[in-house]
């Protein structure tokens, strides 16, 4: 079971103490069609991949990567809603030339 998604995101850097991370956070129905493929996933095998994860290949103008996205809960005063984080490596920011703030046009194929 694949399915393809198509989105153009923002690129954000999280810096902490022991480094700093760079990530595109999908939301919307983007999202929730990744959690729907999650939901399928954990009906036909009985279980969820580590840390929630959904694996796939990302790609970024000519770069395409075998990873995972994981789930994050954001807390909005008692709501819960879902998002989706893909971290993106510096080697691929390097060859795709990108920077913080770049809206980075991604396509998803879940696997």
């Amino acid at each position: 079971m694949t399915e393809t998604l198509q989105t153009t995101l923002p690129l954000q850097v999280w810096r902490g103490d022991r480094g700093t991370y760079a990530m595109v956070a999908v939301t919307g129905a983007t999202a929730e069609a990744i959690a729907t493929h999650a939901a399928l996933h954990r009906m036909e095998f009985g279980k969820a991949r580590g840390f929630g994860s959904v694996k796939c290949y990302a790609t970024i103008g000519d770069t395409r990567w075998k990873t995972s996205v994981f789930p994050m809960k954001l807390d909005d005063m008692s709501r819960t809603s879902k998002s989706w984080t893909l971290l993106v490596s510096k080697k691929v920011m390097r060859l795709e030339d990108l920077a913080e703030g770049d809206r980075v046009p991604l396509t998803l194929e879940l696997i």
